[in-house]
């Protein structure tokens, strides 16, 4: 049977938004949020998910039904926007 250990269950010593391969992450407002869903022509139950426990959104201390809005940067693609709803 598998156990984890005490340094398993512990928060991590560095901050994740540091790394190199962890894109930027960005918590919106309201206003944005609606203006977002509207551009899109979506609703809020058709876009992609992340998890409230995803180490990247800790920081933001985003709640359910949140957008994050999340940059990559890429050598070939430039730079590239996702947005995710935040589940439990």
């Amino acid at each position: 049977m598998f156990t984890k250990t005490k340094s398993q269950l512990e928060k991590p010593k560095m901050s994740i938004k540091k790394h190199n391969l962890v894109p930027k992450h960005t918590l919106l407002t309201d206003k944005q949020k609606e203006k977002l869903l509207a551009d899109l022509h979506v609703t809020i139950k058709e876009l992609p998910k992340i998890r409230l426990s995803d180490s990247a959104i800790q920081p933001l201390e985003a709640k359910s039904n949140d957008i994050i809005k999340i940059s990559r940067e890429s050598r070939s693609a430039g730079n590239s926007v996702y947005y995710r709803i935040v589940i439990e």
